[in-house]
């Protein structure tokens, strides 16, 4: 048996990076490095993957990032899906196991192993459904159209309105350096 691990939200310059840990019970039809999937088809396979699988979720939120880093996080959330879930094998989706003694990694792992795809699908509608939860409540930073990531949407509206409760404080834009700073 194997557990594939995932991230989603690294990225973003807003909301919380998400990591899923899946054991596929079940085959599912359709998997896929969630990113090559239509946002539909990810929701679909969401659910028939969580009906099909033994799965850990963690999360990290900006501030949890801001205060001890990216790659603290990473290893955290990798060490808290390998205690949660009990398997002879896991696999990261990447090129770095973070310090994670025993922790295989394969690069496109989320393209090519079906439990790192599921666990890709996991991470991304996970993140993409709590960034849409925020949308709702910062509007005027049309989350929805960007899902956090820094694009020149989502600059423009930091310019406009300042950061809010949601925005990754350490991560820094060059287009932001002379209006923020």
């Amino acid at each position: 048996m194997l557990c594939g691990i995932d991230e989603a939200g690294r990225g973003p310059i807003a909301g919380d990076l998400v990591m899923a840990g899946c054991i596929l019970n079940l085959h599912v039809d359709g998997l896929n490095d969630s990113k090559k999937l239509t946002e539909k088809k990810r929701e679909l396979l969401y659910e028939l993957i969580v009906e099909a699988s033994t799965y850990h979720i963690v999360k990290f939120s900006p501030k949890e990032i801001d205060d001890n880093g990216i790659s603290t996080c990473l290893k955290r959330g990798l060490e808290e899906i390998m205690q949660n879930i009990e398997c002879e094998k896991y696999l990261f989706d990447g090129n770095s196991n973070f310090g994670v003694r025993g922790l295989p990694t394969m690069v496109k792992a989320d393209g090519k192993v079906a439990e790192v795809s599921a666990a890709s699908i996991i991470a991304k509608v996970t993140h993409d459904r709590d960034i849409l939860k925020e949308a709702k409540k910062y509007p005027e930073y049309q989350f929805e159209k960007h899902k956090g990531y820094g694009t020149a949407l989502h600059v423009e509206m930091i310019k406009k309105h300042g950061y809010c409760e949601i925005h990754r404080r350490s991560y820094k834009l060059k287009a932001l350096e002379a209006t923020l700073f």
